[in-house]
């Protein structure tokens, strides 16, 4: 138990241990403390992955319910066919007992009210058909929809572990790179991460821009400052090509977070030409890839570090043991 009666998680057990205990080495230490902290981000990557299968589901879902449509509006046109072909007979008959003066009246009656019940019926038919072919277009264009979502998250799943197969700090931030190029549609933009020394939003990654003229942002300065603050993203309301780019507005800020601390921003200055603006499938895009790469980001920065330490340790380590 910790103070205040509240429990103390495993790692700071671990480390309160270490401290006591001289056995156990500053290594052990440095690989328990990042063994916790991959396995929390990993527990948090199985969570966002559950959140997408959730989706696929939904959309085989909704294909079944396509195809039932289908077969019903198929049933109806051949009903239709059915009632169609029964009036000619019923019409041919009227003709034929109007031509023949022996037949009866009463007959001739019956026949006729048969013949106007199913002008009606038809014509509800009809009504039913049409009502049936305006909900399949319906259902067709939200196929299309879903279908392209489908596509957009695989693609997206299948980055995603790209992303975290690897621990190399560079090679993150350039997967991260072409996922935005891929997946977004963006042609200038970079990927800013927060100096916890110095409190500023600094340039590590981009595309299509010149780093050297982007300067180093404060916390809550410019749209990228306010972005970093309060951990809200950020959608121009005019995504029209600009003519000139300001480094400290852009056109889409997307803050990177580790549950509620953020650790940078993804920044876009400039779409492709055949990306006119953005829909409701690009934000929700924009915010499974913005949890995946602060996953990876952080991850990777983490084992950079202990890595880096450790070396320093061992050489210690090395030195004092000669």
């Amino acid at each position: 138990m910790s103070r205040g009666g509240h429990k103390t998680s495993p790692l700071y057990v671990f480390l309160d241990i270490a401290i006591r205990d001289d056995k156990i080495s500053c290594l052990d230490i440095f690989r328990a403390i990042a063994y916790h902290f991959i396995k929390s981000e990993v527990y948090q990557m199985e969570k966002k992955e559950e959140k997408e299968r959730n989706i696929f589901e939904r959309a085989e879902e909704f294909l079944q319910v396509f195809k039932k449509g289908a077969e019903f509006t198929q049933e109806l046109l051949k009903t239709n066919e059915q009632l169609r072909y029964r009036i000619l007979q019923l019409e041919e008959e009227s003709r034929s007992l109007k031509t023949n003066p022996a037949s009866p009246d009463k007959q001739y009656e019956e026949l006729a009210k048969q013949i106007e019940a199913l002008k009606v019926e038809r014509e509800e038919v009809d009504h039913r058909i049409k009502e049936i072919e305006s909900e399949n277009k319906d259902f067709a264009i939200r196929y299309v929809e879903v279908e392209e979502e489908n596509n957009n998250l695989a693609n997206l799943y299948i980055a995603s572990y790209q992303l975290h197969s690897t621990l190399d700090f560079k090679e993150v931030l350039q997967i991260i790179l072409e996922i935005i190029i891929n997946l977004i549609g963006a042609e200038e933009f970079g990927i800013f991460l927060l100096d916890e020394k110095t409190h500023e939003l600094k340039i590590m990654a981009s595309e299509g821009i010149d780093e050297t003229q982007v300067p180093s942002i404060n916390m809550g300065v410019g749209t990228i400052g306010r972005v970093a603050k309060n951990g809200e993203p950020y959608f121009m309301e005019d995504m029209s090509d600009p003519s000139k780019i300001d480094w400290m507005n852009p056109m889409v800020a997307i803050p990177l977070k580790i549950k509620e601390h953020v650790i940078g921003v993804i920044v876009i200055y400039r779409l492709l030409q055949q990306k006119k603006n953005f829909t409701p499938l690009d934000h929700e895009l924009f915010t499974l890839l913005a949890g995946h790469a602060a996953t990876a980001i952080f991850s990777s920065k983490l084992y950079s570090e202990s890595e880096r330490k450790l070396s320093t340790i061992q050489g210690f380590i090395d030195l004092l043991t000669k």
